[in-house]
């Protein structure tokens, strides 16, 4: 099965070896993103909402580029430094998913690249 890579200039760049996002026949996986502002590279750490609205916002942008919006994502896997963060993070997160929210998960690590508080990674489907 072929793959194509998705890239969006509205999105922060890759900061590594790995691609905004991979299509594989009507799947997408969007790589984990993190709160850099893709216009001026600099990270948002101000509060943890701010941080997961510019996530699902970049989101957004790549699954636009790939011609699809948040109501195809199936599933997201959601990284935070500090669970204690997780209402807030859930509050912001559910505006972007009017209803049939995706499955998900929760995780709180030790860290995230470049101190950040919430990182987002989501598979979608085309129908």
């Amino acid at each position: 099965m072929e793959k194509s890579i998705i890239f969006s200039d509205s999105a922060p760049a890759p900061i590594g070896p790995y691609s905004q996002a991979v299509k594989v026949g009507n799947s997408l996986y969007v790589s984990g993103q993190i709160p850099s502002d893709p216009i001026s590279g600099q990270l948002v750490t101000d509060n943890i909402i701010n941080e997961t609205n510019l996530v699902m916002r970049n989101i957004g942008v790549i699954l636009k580029a790939a011609s699809m919006d948040f109501r195809h994502i199936v599933k997201c896997s959601i990284f935070v430094t500090d669970m204690n963060d997780f209402a807030a993070v859930n509050t912001a997160y559910a505006n972007y998913f009017d209803h049939a929210p995706p499955a998900r998960e929760t995780v709180e690590v030790a860290a995230l690249p470049k101190g950040v508080h919430v990182e987002i990674s989501c598979i979608a489907v085309e129908a």
